[in-house]
C-alpha cells in the first residue's frame, strides 16, 4: 500500500508529501491562491499521466516528437461535491509525426495505460482531441 501524507500549515493551505517522498503546498483557498488546489491537481495529474504515455508510446514507435503539451480543461458540478463532470484534453505536439501513429498512442494512453484518466472516467465524461504541429525548421 502507498502512503501520502498531507499537513496543515495554516488557512487553507497544506503541506502534501507523496509516497516518493516529493512535497507539493496545496492552497484550497482559491483567493490566496499560494499553490494547487486538489482539484487543480487532477487536472495536472491526467495531463502528465497521459503525455508520460503518449511519450513513451511514439518513442517506440520512433516517432521523432520535438515537444507535447498536454491541455486539460473540465467542468465541475455545481452542487458540492462539485465533481468533475467533463473533461476535455487536447494534445499539441510537435514534429514530423505520423497521424496514424499519435491517435493510435492518444488512444492506448485514454484507454488502457493512464489510470488517472480510467479513475475519472468513471465520474465524467473524457474527450480528447490532438493537433500537429510542423516541426521547428
Amino acid at each position: 500500500m502507498q502512503t501520502a501524507t498531507v499537513k496543515w500549515t495554516g488557512s487553507q493551505t497544506f503541506s502534501a508529501t507523496s509516497p516518493s517522498g516529493h512535497t507539493i503546498a496545496i492552497d484550497s483557498d482559491r483567493n490566496s491562491n499560494g499553490g494547487p488546489g486538489p482539484m487543480e491537481m487532477l487536472l495536472m495529474a491526467l495531463g502528465a499521466c497521459t503525455a508520460t504515455d503518449v511519450v513513451i508510446i511514439l518513442e517506440k514507435k520512433r516517432q521523432p516528437l520535438e515537444s507535447l503539451e498536454v491541455i486539460c480543461s473540465g467542468e465541475r458540478a455545481a452542487n458540492p461535491p462539485s465533481v468533475w463532470t467533463k473533461l476535455d484534453v487536447l494534445y499539441r505536439l510537435r514534429g514530423k509525426l505520423d497521424a496514424g501513429a499519435v491517435e493510435r498512442a492518444i488512444e492506448l494512453s485514454e484507454e488502457k495505460y493512464c489510470s488517472v484518466s480510467a479513475t475519472l472516467r468513471k465520474l465524467a465524461t473524457l474527450t480528447w482531441r490532438y493537433e500537429i504541429l510542423p516541426p521547428i525548421a
